[in-house]
């Protein structure tokens, strides 16, 4: 039998040796490149382009309201009426509203007692305040835990019920909505939320609650996040710097220019009639709380931000718990940008201004563009044009839009400004996983709907290492590979390599640190390593 030659196996068309193929596709490339490749990529130069600028404007807007608040002094005290709470001879307590303070809960094991001692440890009259602890929890030893927990505390006079419920239909909302039904609730005229990692002050409802007393027009006084993690690892330090922008500018902005601004799920205090009024808890997104803020705000209500009342909390230490909980904060807010711009546009009771702040503002530009560009942009277009240098991009949405955007999100931080660069990078990582999760919740697929809990690990990490967090990493490769970080990693190093050999913008400086850090995020070298008993 005769030998079969390599050549006779190929396509007539591309016989020859392997540089002959790598010739063919050569010739292919530049074929398709002109009329196809540079007018797409030209448009997608664009049109980054254009969302870069929309969010340029907005952060250069909101930095102008600020530094306006700022030099006029502008407070909530100021601009609303606000007394101290104290005692009427005549009403005693009474004088008091009644408040109910819930905390939903779900296997919380770590943090379940900060929680709930911190609710029972609030400065209020102990016979008009009632502490509900929702329990969700799937773990029999860890719903006995919470139990007795409560016991003891309603031994020592605490007024705190111990709430379950058949199922977790609707996770959340579902249960916040469930420990609204109850009888109690009736004579309750405020309802505080929080989380089980959160751990309010003693003078939380003193400082809130007169707003709403003495503003009838006040739906929801919301206080800001205290993170005392923050310093557990470099993760926890970025997401640090995010945050901080976004309670320290963007809800400012939005309680004192009298706008729109979301209730941020728990630190916060809601009129139990506006809620109502409202519709109550909704689970028909994974944003239960933003979807409860814009109904309320459609209904005329407002909402008060204070900035200098924190309520301590813990940033998720570890990459999954992380990655679980961007998912929901980028997929959510998407999701219900298509079920209510519509109604939004429609409705009668809000002026111009409001409808086309929360739809443009608040949803488009921070919730879906600021997403979308981030990825699309630095981590795909910029990369792509130094394969087809014939698309270039200008210098001012290269350097200097991104450089003074970048600017103005630090200035919540002041202390983490040497990190700025490090920032840049996670960010732009963790844009791969929001960009994914906005286009779900746009286009209602997949795991539009996936709600899973944030882990906790409270005070795991002191028992576990001696007082100290565990800030090594890994020896081994992570639980699970991130694929699709990986792939971005070899994409941008390609295009690094490419530059570097080729081009003449210095793209690869960029490029190698960029594709590096989607290399040590896809190998999940980030975070803390939790230690497995």
């Amino acid at each position: 039998m005769e030998r079969l030659s390599s050549t006779t196996l190929l396509p007539e068309a591309f016989q020859g040796t392997r540089d002959d193929i790598t010739q063919q596709m050569g010739i292919v490339w530049e074929h398709i490149k002109s009329p196809v490749v540079v007018p797409l990529l030209r448009l997608a130069v664009l049109i980054c382009l254009a969302m870069s600028l929309m969010l340029f404007v907005e952060k250069v807007y909101m930095a102008v309201v600020i530094v306006l608040v700022r030099l006029f002094r502008r407070r909530p005290e100021t601009n609303y009426k606000w007394e101290p709470m104290g005692e009427d001879p005549e009403a005693g307590n009474a004088a008091y509203p009644m408040v109910l303070v819930q905390i939903p809960m779900y296997n919380e094991k770590e943090v379940y007692q900060l929680s709930i001692a911190a609710a029972c440890g609030l400065s209020w009259p102990s016979d008009r305040i009632i502490i509900q602890v929702l329990d969700d929890s799937t773990d029999p030893a860890i719903k006995e835990l919470v139990v007795k927990e409560c016991h003891r505390r309603a031994s020592k006079g605490v007024n705190i019920k111990y709430e379950i419920r058949e199922n977790r239909n609707g996770y959340k909302a579902g249960a916040l909505k469930e420990g609204m039904k109850h009888s109690y609730v009736k004579q309750c005229d405020y309802v505080a939320i929080f989380d089980a990692d959160f751990q309010p002050e003693p003078d939380f409802l003193m400082r809130s609650v007169p707003f709403l007393l003495h503003n009838h027009n006040i739906a929801l006084v919301q206080a800001r996040w205290k993170f005392v993690n923050s310093d557990e690892c470099l993760m926890t330090r970025m997401q640090e710097m995010s945050l901080d922008y976004h309670f320290t500018v963007e809800q400012e902005v939005g309680s004192s220019t009298c706008a729109f601004f979301g209730f941020n799920g728990t630190a916060g205090v809601w009129r139990i009639s506006a809620l109502n009024e409202a519709g109550g808890w909704k689970d028909r997104t994974t944003v239960e709380d933003m979807d409860l803020a814009v109904r309320a705000s459609l209904r005329g209500w407002k909402f008060i931000f204070l900035g200098d009342l924190e309520a301590k909390s813990e940033l998720p230490s570890t990459l999954k718990a992380y990655r679980y909980q961007q998912h929901r904060w980028s997929c959510g807010p998407a999701n219900l940008f298509r079920k209510m711009a519509v109604e939004i546009a429609m409705n009668k009771k809000v002026n111009l201004w409001t409808k086309i702040h929360v739809i443009y503002s608040f949803f488009f530009v921070r919730k879906i563009v600021a997403h979308i560009v981030t990825f699309i942009f630095y981590c795909v277009v910029i990369p792509a044009t130094v394969l087809v240098p014939q698309v270039q991009v200008p210098k001012w949405g290269l350097v200097y839009v991104p450089s003074i955007i970048t600017m103005l999100n630090a200035v919540g931080t002041p202390r983490s400004l040497h990190l700025l660069v490090f920032w840049i990078l996670f960010e732009n990582v963790m844009s791969l996983h929001r960009t994914k999760a906005t286009f779900i919740g746009l286009l209602e697929v997949g795991r539009v709907n996936e709600w899973v809990v944030t882990e906790k690990l409270g005070d795991i990490m002191k028992t576990k290492n001696g007082g100290k967090a565990a800030r090594r990493f890994r020896l081994r490769i992570g639980e699970k590979l991130h694929l699709l970080e990986l792939f971005t990693g070899a994409y941008l190093y390609f295009c690094g390599c490419y530059d570097l050999a080729f081009g003449s913008n210095h793209y690869y400086l960029y490029l190698f640190a960029q594709g590096t850090a989607f290399f040590i995020v896809g190998l999940g070298y980030v975070g803390t390593f939790v230690p497995r008993s």
